[in-house]
């Protein structure tokens, strides 16, 4: 919400609507050109419509911004939420978390050497009580060291090392070229990113070109599957999902430090409690009472709602979401949903469509935090200033991993609506950029957060904010991908956190030095040209699938081997009914391989996945045929 007091958009002093009225930062110079012809008045009239609509509650809103902190208060905010709040004690035993250190590439370890380096000055600046030397923890960062003492160097010698070794990898994989508009392009994620900006920073730094109003000439990135498949957000358990965000944050702070870019964060809020029951209410709280209704329910059911009305009577309507419904309706609405909403007397079909849309917007931004949440929403604004679109979109992945999961849920529902009326363009009149730029500022402006924008910023953090929403809807599916380097993190930091490592050691080098050198080590048993393995059906069948595995062996060729014995062999079937059939034979799409146990919680195969490969890597796990729970169950 804005007031006239306070706001930095007040409309008597919006920035003009064609060329830029100031260059913008260096690392955005090159995109100035065309951004020139995106028009930013959709972007401007959504501001004013929502300062209307606020003003009878005289509330304040501004684009986010992040408040300055005390020197080593952020690094010891960013340790903590990093899974490494034990290293500022004095003593790090009984605390399994860090055997997260063994996990960490160079690029990593740089990146919590460099705040743990910030906070030690800090404390002795405060003359508090003494933290242990960041040298004590990354004195050895080469697997290769052995256990004779060597003579440690200074921090700043370990980060400059660290930041200039020569990282051995393939760079043609991940080499960063000239954008072409509509070309498609590799986006590599089997090497973490911030390794690969660390070799592209050898070379010339090339960044995005322009961009570009048209979505249909964006840049097209192909994600290549390698041997082990694709990992989507919702394919690993819930336990491993915990500790990725752990991993994502550390691998963000990492890609900015390389790329010399603040990574800006925001103290989290503290939310109000109100007596609402569907607007204002925090996320959380509305899921714990949806759930209650319908379990499992992922995404707030009243959002649900406001899409699935505004998909069955909405995409066609031209200026969805742009044209704004009346307010005193929809302050109406509002009060109407609070009352019947849950006991099902709310008629959608009496509703306007803009009122509906209005309803959506305001639902978004009335959350007690934004939806981006308070701690991250100035990193997800931040996003403009890389250069690179490849280096923006990576920095965009790992940062929807970091979001809570109701957060990343309800994010996800509003994107793939949005895409269904971006892909209704013809008869709307709302293409990717109309669509970007009225969302901007429901995502990115919050009545919690009423900082000052610095003058004469306003355009440039505008423009930003609606082209992150843009490349939120037109890559999502990217996105919301896991990188094949932090699924390896994750099976080693399960394997590590198994071996229980003690950590009572008084110089914790000597711990790394040790786990260093065990995950270096090459396995006694060379991998296996063969191998018989059995794959398990118990919710659907008594008996197991014994399988002959090879190095051209596929999940989907274990599925289909897996139907054709259930249709001949007359199996034993537990429940016939619950396996949708086609012209008398199951669809292959309706079951799943999923890998369970050894170093993974459990992991829904990729199709293309090559399971002698997997089996090398996780021998220990079991292999387990599951319906898709995407289908509808018949029992």
């Amino acid at each position: 919400s804005l007031s006239t007091r306070n706001c930095p958009f007040k409309m008597s002093q919006l920035p003009p609507k064609s060329p830029l009225a100031s260059p913008v930062s260096e690392g955005t110079n090159s995109r100035v050109e065309s951004l020139d012809n995106l028009s930013m008045d959709s972007f401007w009239l959504e501001v004013e419509n929502i300062k209307q609509s606020a003003e009878a509650e005289q509330e304040e809103c501004s684009l986010a911004n992040v408040k300055t902190q005390e020197e080593g208060e952020a690094e010891a905010e960013w340790l903590q939420d990093a899974g490494l709040s034990e290293l500022l004690g004095d003593c790090a035993s009984e605390n399994d978390n860090i055997v997260l250190l063994s996990t960490l590439t160079k690029t990593q370890a740089a990146a919590v050497q460099r705040r743990l380096d910030t906070y030690s000055r800090s404390r002795r600046r405060k003359n508090k009580h003494p933290v242990r030397d960041v040298r004590d923890i990354f004195g050895v960062v080469n697997s290769e060291e052995t256990a004779a003492e060597k003579e440690e160097p200074s921090p700043e010698q370990l980060w400059h090392n660290l930041r200039t070794s020569n990282v051995q990898r393939k760079t043609q994989d991940y080499s960063c070229t000239v954008r072409n508009p509509g070309k498609e392009e590799v986006f590599n994620m089997d090497v973490a990113y911030s390794e690969q900006a660390a070799v592209l920073l050898k070379g010339s730094f090339l960044s995005e070109s322009r961009w570009l109003k048209d979505g249909n000439a964006l840049t097209k990135f192909k994600i290549p599957k390698g041997r082990l498949g694709v990992t989507r957000i919702g394919d690993l358990s819930a336990q491993d999902m915990k500790k990725i965000p752990t991993l994502a944050l550390i691998e963000l702070t990492a890609l900015c430090d390389v790329l010399g870019f603040e990574l800006k964060r925001n103290k989290a809020a503290k939310l109000k409690t109100t007596e609402k029951r569907l607007f204002g209410v925090p996320l959380n709280t509305l899921l714990e009472n949806d759930q209650k209704l319908l379990p499992n329910t992922k995404v707030p059911l009243l959002l649900q709602a406001l899409l699935s009305c505004l998909e069955k009577r909405g995409l066609e309507t031209e200026g969805i979401l742009r044209v704004s419904g009346s307010q005193t309706r929809i302050k109406s609405l509002e009060q109407k949903l609070e009352r019947d909403f849950y006991n099902g007397l709310f008629r959608w079909d009496e509703v306007h469509q803009n009122d509906v849309s209005g309803l959506l917007k305001r639902f978004i931004r009335e959350l007690p935090a934004p939806l981006l949440t308070a701690e991250y929403l100035p990193a997800f604004a931040a996003v403009q200033n890389i250069p690179d679109l490849k280096q923006r979109l990576q920095a965009l992945n790992l940062l929807i991993l970091i979001l809570p999961e109701p957060n990343r849920n309800t994010l996800k529902a509003l994107l793939e609506f949005l895409s269904k009326v971006v892909a209704r363009e013809n008869n709307n009149k709302m293409n990717l950029w109309n669509v970007s730029t009225v969302m901007a500022p429901n995502l990115f402006m919050h009545k919690g957060l009423p900082n000052k924008i610095p003058e004469g910023k306003e355009k440039q953090l505008a423009e930003g904010a609606a082209d992150v929403v843009r490349m939120m809807i037109h890559y999502q599916d990217l996105l919301w991908t896991v990188s094949s380097f932090l699924v390896a993190q994750i099976r080693k930091l399960n394997e590590n956190n198994s071996k229980r490592y003690q950590f009572c050691d008084k110089r914790i080098k000597n711990l790394l030095r040790r786990i260093h050198a065990d995950k270096d080590k090459v396995e006694k048993n060379q991998a296996e040209p063969s191998k018989i393995v059995k794959v398990h059906a118990s919710l659907l069948l008594k008996d197991s699938l014994e399988v002959h595995l090879n190095n051209a062996t596929r999940v989907a060729d274990v599925l289909r081997q897996f139907q054709k014995n259930l249709c001949q062999n007359g199996w034993n079937i537990v429940n016939t009914v619950s396996l949708l059939k086609c012209n008398n034979s199951m669809e292959c799409t309706n079951l799943l391989l999923y890998e369970v146990g050894g170093n993974i919680g459990e992991h829904c195969l990729d199709p293309d996945t090559y399971l002698l490969d997997l089996y090398h890597i996780n021998p220990h796990a079991e292999w387990i045929i599951k319906q898709n729970p995407c289908y509808p169950r018949m029992f």
